[in-house]
């Protein structure tokens, strides 16, 4: 059974996301049972709410957030006899996308979260390790140190 990672926040357009790559095969040859897992990310809260809400009321918020967010798209998958596991996310994406692809040997994954104007999502995996040589800051230093020289100079002649 293949096994597939969906990250999503929002119901409406994650039936949209998974319902186009569903029904992306031809019609006559219907999508053989996948294992998706629901990967919910709640939205974030500003550090500044710790004020008025404590940590075990914010919990209880993430866990009825993420129950009525899956009870909108577990049983729509099922439904079209899909094995479905739901996955609360708690922390970093680039974590937990390791852990589950450890998990699940070689998943696919899609990302499903509705964009949001002017916020960046979390990227899902950890950006590659470059191997760059460190920077060689002491061209560009010399030549300040120099130039502040020539105007000290400038200035007491």
């Amino acid at each position: 059974m293949e096994t597939v990672i969906v990250y999503i926040d929002d119901a409406a357009h994650a039936r949209q996301e998974l319902g186009a790559v569903l029904d992306a095969g031809p019609a006559a040859t219907p999508l053989p049972p996948v294992h998706w897992v629901l990967v919910a990310c709640a939205p974030r809260m500003t550090h500044r709410i710790s004020k008025w809400v404590s940590h075990s009321a914010r919990e209880n918020w993430r866990a009825r957030w993420s129950d009525k967010l899956f009870g909108e798209v577990s049983p729509w998958l099922r439904q079209r006899g899909h094995r479905v596991t739901e996955v609360l996310a708690k922390g970093p994406l680039a974590e937990l996308q390791t852990e589950l692809a450890a998990r699940h040997r070689t998943p696919h994954l899609l990302d499903a979260r509705r964009p949001k104007f002017g916020t960046e999502l979390q990227p899902l995996a950890p950006p590659p390790a470059e191997h760059k040589p460190p920077p060689r800051p002491l061209p560009g230093m010399l030549a300040g140190v120099l130039g502040l020289a020539v105007l000290l100079a400038a200035d007491y002649c």
